[in-house]
């Protein structure tokens, strides 16, 4: 065969091949953890092929955020249930008072004839609160609450029209609600339906009472969800109590023990695969959210593989992650064009903010705060607005003007905890410094401080959650592309004291005469480096 031939041979069968559709590439499998941010206490329901999950944010405002999920993986935000949880001197920050481990506690997600329903409790308030609207998305959110404040509450519409509260620590109540949802309901069922979760676990009682109760009918029977740990090892499993009456008896197991991985639900697919979403307490970063295969034996939903939460799950990833376009967390210009919200619904005030106080219009394209009283420490500055920080390593940049700042005055950004750490402007007289603040042993101490000729600068916090040991590392910018190093690592640890992961957080607080003013140029969160 001559050249000439073979050539257009060749030429004929690589056209024939280009021609033919190739084999699509694996879809890459969805993987736990869900997400690698603080999204504690979830509540999971489905309408049709939509998913929708409440959370807790304690302290902050607005509070109690709504996500959104078509696949059970990829979450946005879609809305808060409340601005304010209530107006009073713990979330005001006043008077040496604070809600911090405080605010809002675990919730419920539930949707019936048209409306969602939310309910969360709150020893801030005294109250039990019920919020409900028929778009999760926009909302407004409505409104009612009534005492007491019903401990992890889980909210529940039967088939018969009657509905009810499941609640408690230890022992588990279940109450009738009024049908309009305004409080208890006169004469109505008010039962122990499980005297003491912990006897699942025979003689080795103590350990964490069982609480965080999520309740739910499948089938025909009643489900109620719960956590607890013997006292032998402080190591919270997942325990399910079943009936075939709401008020019992209940018979109980333990369904799962993998490494602290619980509090939840259940939850189907349109498909009919189960599933059981839990969190995990994840070090400094916070509790992060897990989601487990669930099959059924005898009636009794069957969670993990081996007994085990995977690390790969049978759901594509999508574009799993954080920092994507979920709005979970989110950069911000400070640019407004008209129809934008105030604030992306990454962002939330460290308890209810002074609006008097706080502009995005005072001058276009910064955030302008303006303080209104004198404080000793970060931790008690109103108008403090925060971000989730994420793993295994995030950062936030920022540029702050600093020409209104008075004696006395701090400005910056921190990793915020009750053992934060922050980068940030200090003024003394008339002379302005960078410096690194720690307080890492509880107890704010001044680490580094450069002096400061000019009125602007760029301020950094990287935050490494893996591998160990966690910690925040602090820089500067004059110009915002050479960033100097400044003070040390700041060790960071998750504390009761807050109950929340660390926080990216924008601050200004005056500890000598209030009425200065900052304007923060912009906030850019990131992966953080892979490497020091």
């Amino acid at each position: 065969m001559n050249r000439p031939i073979l050539s257009l041979l060749v030429s004929l069968v690589l056209a024939s091949v280009a021609s033919q559709s190739l084999p699509a590439a694996p879809a890459e499998p969805a993987h736990n953890p869900l997400i690698w941010a603080d999204v504690p206490d979830i509540s999971v329901l489905r309408v049709g092929k939509t998913y929708y999950m409440s959370s807790t944010t304690m302290h902050m405002s607005p509070g109690l955020p709504i996500m959104k999920s078509t696949d059970l993986v990829n979450w946005r935000m879609a809305s808060y249930a409340h601005e304010n949880l209530v107006d009073n001197e713990a979330m005001r920050l006043e008077n040496g008072k604070n809600a911090y481990s405080k605010g809002s506690w675990a919730s419920s997600l539930r949707y019936h004839d048209g409306v969602f329903y939310v309910t969360t409790f709150s020893y801030t308030s005294g109250y039990t609160h019920i919020y409900s609207t028929r778009d999760p998305d926009h909302g407004p959110w409505k409104e009612t609450h009534f005492e007491p404040a019903l401990h992890d509450n889980s909210l529940f519409f039967d088939d018969d029209g009657r509905v009810y509260i499941i609640s408690g620590g230890g022992r588990i109540t279940l109450t009738e609600l009024q049908p309009d949802l305004s409080g208890i309901k006169p004469g109505g069922v008010k039962k122990v339906i499980v005297e003491n979760v912990n006897t699942v676990f025979g003689t080795d009682l103590g350990g964490l009472n069982g609480e965080g109760s999520q309740f739910f009918k499948i089938k025909g029977r009643y489900y109620l969800v719960n956590i607890a740990s013997p006292a032998s090892r402080w190591a919270r499993s997942v325990i399910i109590n079943r009936a075939d009456k709401i008020d019992g008896p209940y018979e109980a197991r333990v369904v799962f023990d993998d490494r602290g991985i619980a509090q939840g639900g259940l939850v189907d697919t349109p498909e009919g695969k189960w599933y059981a979403y839990l969190f995990k307490d994840n070090g400094a970063v916070g509790r992060i959210p897990y989601l487990v295969p669930v099959t059924w034996k005898d009636g009794w939903p069957v969670l993990g593989e081996d007994g085990k939460a995977p690390m790969t799950l049978d759901i594509p990833a999508g574009g799993q992650g954080v920092s994507g376009a979920s709005g979970i967390v989110s950069s911000d210009e400070f640019s407004r064009r008209p129809g934008d919200p105030i604030l992306p619904l990454a962002w939330q005030w460290n308890h209810n903010p002074e609006p008097r106080f706080w502009s995005l219009t005072a001058r276009p394209g910064y955030l302008s705060i303006i303080t209104n009283r004198v404080v000793s420490t970060l931790e008690e500055a109103r108008n403090t607005l925060t971000q989730r920080t994420f793993g295994p390593r995030s950062s936030a940049t920022t540029s702050i003007d600093v020409s209104g700042m008075k004696d006395g005055d701090y400005a910056g950004i921190a990793a915020f905890q009750k053992r934060y750490g922050f980068v940030g402007v200090k003024m003394s007289g008339n002379t302005r410094s960078v410096v690194m603040v720690s307080a890492d042993s509880e107890t704010p101490e001044e680490i580094a401080s450069v002096p400061l000729s000019g009125k602007t600068v760029h301020l950094k916090v990287e935050c490494e959650f893996a591998p160990a040991p966690e910690v925040a590392r602090f820089s500067y910018s004059l110009d915002g592309r050479t960033w100097i190093p400044i003070g040390r690592p700041s060790a960071l640890k998750y504390t009761v004291p807050h109950f929340t992961g660390y926080r990216f957080a924008l601050f200004y607080y005056s500890t000598k005469t209030a009425g200065g003013r900052v304007d923060f140029d912009y906030y850019r969160v990131g992966q953080g480096a892979d490497s020091h």
